[in-house]
């Protein structure tokens, strides 16, 4: 079932948005060679706790997941996709990371995802992070009343392509609002004019995951939950939680 949000709700969502930025801002800022993963988790529930936010991510298990999910960020690690599980891994010159983060505060949910590299940036790396924030980009443009979920992916899938960038098949962004997962699903490819259709008060997690060697498989690690390119080849992933408005979209989980 799709809800529909109220401009009162929007708002409110937006503080939880807000929520996810700090987090994410104070995770970037801790971020450095020789940090651990689970250390960023740890700037990351400092953040929620002062807030007075819970996380979405700590003890999630959908189906696929053997174990509830045991932090409050989701930390992928170069060949890594997305659902990375946070470890003693220190992070190493030249590393690629992105990090997924949610906040539930007052009963309204955000959700976002950042991409960075930590010392010496690849260049690669570098077009990569630039091509999934400008999918992003894409994809908000098109988050308008009248358009369809398939316009979204249409928008995303089209700056993947000119980038030459694979994108997993399965995984795409999806409604939010009470919960962080509600319907409708939003594929990260799509056909002009199909889906479900944009009106106002609809609130969805855009958030393209591009894959630097063009392929599109990947395989999960023996975490269970982390998801690995299929060649070894490197990945990012930029989200924000995103209000269908009639004056435009909203981005709600800007700093």
């Amino acid at each position: 079932m799709v809800e529909i949000k109220s401009d009162a709700a929007l708002d409110a969502m937006r503080e939880a948005g807000r929520v996810v930025a700090h987090a994410l801002a104070a995770v970037r800022d801790a971020a450095a060679v020789g940090t651990s993963l689970r250390e960023l988790d740890e700037a990351a529930r400092t953040v929620l706790a002062e807030a007075g936010a819970r996380s979405p991510f700590l003890g999630y298990q959908p189906s696929f997941a053997p174990t509830p999910f045991p932090a409050v960020i989701c930390t992928s690690v170069n060949d890594a996709v997305v659902h990375g599980v946070p470890t003693d891994y220190r992070l190493r010159d030249g590393d690629l990371v992105s990090v997924d983060c949610g906040a539930e505060l007052d009963g309204w949910t955000g959700d976002s995802a950042i991409s960075f590299t930590v010392g010496t940036p690849r260049p690669a790396d570098v077009e990569l992070i630039d091509a999934t924030r400008r999918a992003l980009e894409a994809g908000i443009a098109a988050a308008v009343p009248g358009n369809r979920t398939g316009d979204i992916g249409h928008a995303i899938g089209a700056v993947a392509r000119s980038a030459r960038c694979g994108m997993p098949a399965d995984f795409g962004g999806h409604g939010i609002g009470r919960r962080m997962h509600e319907d409708p699903h939003l594929p990260n490819r799509g056909r002009p004019g199909r889906g479900f259709p944009l009106r106002h008060g609809l609130v969805l997690a855009i958030e393209p995951m591009l894959i630097s060697g063009g392929r599109d498989d990947y395989r999960t690690g023996p975490d269970g939950w982390t998801l690995h390119t299929a060649d070894g080849s490197r990945a990012a992933h930029i989200e924000h939680t995103v209000a269908i408005t009639k004056d435009g979209p909203r981005v709600l989980t800007l700093p």
